[in-house]
């Protein structure tokens, strides 16, 4: 996790650092619902869609391996495409590859929804997430 952490703080202090840690710094109760209810509202249930029901459904289709790990990966930022822009479907989809390989190496939908939690509140906590969130 630690390359993925260096490499967000890194590309926000570089290319946007008005935007480094924005969110804890202008709204901190905001940046704590986010941190809070992210992983549970939005994190869990997407790994039920793009892990487990995927593997479960498409695994006769795509294998157990490396093709699985691919296609879960590719739905996952495909699902992204609604944020309009390319960095959330690209972020997404590497992600996705990540959490998938988790997935499958371990078989627990918890575990891969907590990496996955732990890197959507660093992309929100270092000023990333306008590009995966337009609000409701």
């Amino acid at each position: 996790m630690g390359g993925g952490c260096v490499a967000a703080i890194a590309g926000v202090a570089v290319f946007m650092p008005d935007d480094l840690f924005v969110l804890p710094r202008t709204e901190p109760a905001l940046w704590a619902m986010i941190a809070i209810g992210y992983p549970v509202l939005s994190v869990y249930p997407q790994g039920l869609i793009f892990r487990a029901f995927l593997f479960h459904r498409y695994g006769p289709v795509f294998g157990t391996g490396v093709g699985m790990i691919v296609a879960s990966a590719a739905a996952f930022g495909f699902a992204h495409i609604i944020f309009g822009n390319l960095f959330a479907i690209l972020a997404t989809t590497a992600g996705g590859l990540l959490f998938s390989w988790r997935y499958a190496r371990s078989r627990s939908l918890l575990v891969a929804s907590i990496e996955h939690g732990l890197y959507g509140v660093l992309l929100f906590t270092v000023g990333l997430g306008t590009f995966v969130y337009h609000g409701a």
